[in-house]
Order: structure tokens, then sequence, then C-alpha cells
């Protein structure tokens, strides 16, 4: 803290140092010696791994408080093929409007003017702060990310959603999911991915489908040519068995057999509400560093709008070269990995508080700022 003699090496560290946001630190107690391989060096498509894909989703399902008007997949690309694939097969039937204040909704916004030419209302922010919620019309399809992982800026609630909107709400919720509880009934479409609040591998996605979103895909043929792996129709049908474990190409078992052993670990501390809490605490821990130290500060200043999960920060007087100097030192210190800001965003640090993170770790990582800061001066 101020006023200490803080040349000296802190002697608490954190357990452990995975503070990055994606992939995330692994659940508390992980071991590789917890994965079913019995599926492994078989075909996806076998009786024993169709069912291990279908008991994922339902573990899913269960732990997000799915309903059941809405189906639940797991996609090739992990979260940015889910929203790519929602964005290429259900973008263009009516006017889109797409929300971008953090660099992967900046990204919708590429895909929207230069890839599918959609000629959309784009609505921005800049980092830490959120546009107009109020002034989105809904008789367009809106694309959005529900918490900005970049940014450390999320969408306060569901409430500026409407219930009797004309257009389809997708939202790229992969800091989201597991670390808040989401109004199913506003959301048409949502992705995200294992790694980031689960703390599970990368290269899957997990798209989730509300029955407007269905309609329309049994009910418009966009213009545009569809790669396999994007394709969720079938002569004007759903293939329904994208959504019950039927993968639409070759999915890493290993990878799902880690995605369960995670969902069995959330369900052993209180399900959804254990994770919130654990998420909440974290993000209260980083407050609290914040709130010791008067050369550290939120990029997100409100705290209404402001991620539990992966929280971004500012240092006075830090440019990226200073940084990266700070997070390479507790990087080869062994207290903190990936620590960094996005490439994108403002120099600075971002800390995952999800709830595979102990918050005794983010209490320890305190001293080693400030320790950082003063020898990287």
């Amino acid at each position: 803290m101020e006023g200490e003699n803080i040349l000296d090496t802190p002697t608490s560290r954190p357990a452990r140092p995975h503070f990055s946001s994606g992939p995330t630190a692994k659940p508390p107690g992980w071991s590789p010696d917890k994965l079913n391989t019995d599926g492994l060096g078989r075909s996806h498509r076998s009786a024993h791994n169709k069912a291990r894909l279908a008991h994922c989703i339902a573990q899913m399902r269960e732990l997000l408080d799915l309903p059941d008007s809405h189906r639940i997949g797991i996609v090739p690309g992990s979260d940015t093929g889910a929203f790519e694939m929602a964005m290429w097969t259900m973008l263009g039937q009516r006017p889109v409007t797409v929300m971008a204040w953090e660099s992967f909704g900046k990204g919708w916004v590429t895909d929207a003017v230069k890839q599918l030419k959609l000629e959309p209302t784009v609505m921005e922010a800049d980092y830490g702060a959120l546009p107009d919620l109020h002034a989105v019309d809904w008789s367009n399809d809106v694309t959005f990310t529900w918490n900005g992982t970049t940014s450390g800026v999320r969408v306060p609630d569901g409430d500026w959603i409407p219930e009797n909107r004309e257009g389809l709400s997708f939202a790229d919720a992969t800091s989201t999911v597991f670390a808040h509880r989401l109004p199913w009934d506003k959301i048409d479409v949502a992705t995200f991915s294992w790694q980031k609040v689960l703390g599970g591998e990368a290269a899957h996605g997990v798209l989730i489908l509300g029955p407007r979103a269905v309609e329309r895909l049994e009910s418009y043929t966009p213009d545009r040519p569809l790669p396999k792996l994007f394709r969720l129709t079938k002569d004007g049908k759903l293939i329904e068995g994208i959504f019950t474990g039927a993968t639409i190409n070759t999915p890493s078992m290993l990878a799902v057999e880690d995605a369960i052993v995670a969902l069995d670990w959330a369900k052993s501390i209180g399900g959804l509400d254990g994770m919130i809490d654990r998420a909440k605490a974290n993000a209260a821990a980083v407050d609290a560093l914040v709130q010791g130290r008067s050369w550290l500060h939120h990029l997100c200043e409100d705290p209404a709008i402001r991620s539990r999960t992966g929280v971004c920060l500012t240092i006075n007087g830090a440019d990226r070269d200073r940084i990266t100097a700070m997070t390479k030192l507790l990087e080869a210190e062994g207290v903190a990995y990936d620590l960094g800001s996005y490439r994108d965003a403002p120099p600075g640090l971002r800390i995952w508080c999800g709830a595979t993170v102990e918050t005794s770790d983010i209490e320890a990582l305190g001293p080693w700022l400030d320790y950082a800061l003063e020898k990287t001066a």
C-alpha cells in the first residue's frame, strides 16, 4: 500500500497466478486425471460420445437456468465462430443495428459493414462507456456484447430490450454467462465459449437460440453463400441434431470432457448462484485494490455498468511500454500471468475475476502491483 517500503519484495504470493481473460484459470482443484478419457480415439458420432456431448449440453442448460424454449448447441470456432454463425445465417432480412464499445463489438461492426455489406446503423462508444441504450431502434435486429471483455463495460440489465421487439437481439455473452443471471426472454441469440467463466479449453463455441431465432432461420434464406460450418438448417428446417449432441464438425472430446469437469465443479459450489457470488467477491477485491491506490483506476468509471469478470484498469502516467514492463516483471516473479490490457484497448491492466479465480489470490496481488510500479519507474 502507499507509504510502505514497497521496494522490498512482497512476502505473500497468489497461490495461482492465472489472471488471464481467456483462456482463464482452471477451476480450483482441477487436474488432468479428472478427465473422462473413455471416448478418446472414438468417433464423435459413436453412441458413447454423442451421449457425452448431450450430457454437456444438459449440464449447461441446468446451470444457466435456460428455459425449454431455448436450444443450446456446441459449434466450431469458439465464441467468435458461434457469433459469426448467427450473423451470417440470420442477418439481412430486416435493418440491422450493430453496437460496439470494445474490441469484439467493433469486430462485429467490421463483419456487418465490410463482409456482409448490410449498411447497418452503428452505435459506438469509447472504451469505458456505453452508447445510449434507450436510443436503440428495436424494429432492427441488434447485435451487442453483453459484457465487453476488453473494455470492462457491461450492459446493466435487460430492461432496455423490449419484450415486444420486432427485431432479434444477438448477445455476445462470452464473459457474462455463469457470472450473471440473464433474462432469457430478452435474448433471441446468445453465444459464449468454455474458455471464459468456466475456465474450459478453447476452440469450441456455444450457440443458444430462442424461438424467434429458430423462426428466422426456418423462414429466411440469406442472399450469401454459407460455408458448411455455418449451416444450421436443411430443407428449410432447423438441424435439431446440432442441439442434441450431433455437432457440425468433429469436436475435441478432450475439450468436451474438460468442460464437463468445469460444469461439475460449478454445480458443486452452488450452481449459478455460487458462480455469481464468487465473481462478485473477486470484482469487489479488485475494487478494494483500486480504492487503496491513488495511481490505479477503473477504465469504466460507472459501477452500474462495470464488468465483474474482465475488470480493466488504468495507471496514472503509464504508457504501453511501462505496462508491458510491469506485466513481464510480474510474470517473471511467477505471481501474475497475462495481466496486460487487450492490444486494441487503452494501455492498462486487465484482471479476470470470474468464478474460477480465488479471491485470496486477487488480494495477494495488490502488493505486487505496488512493487512492479516502483521497479519500472
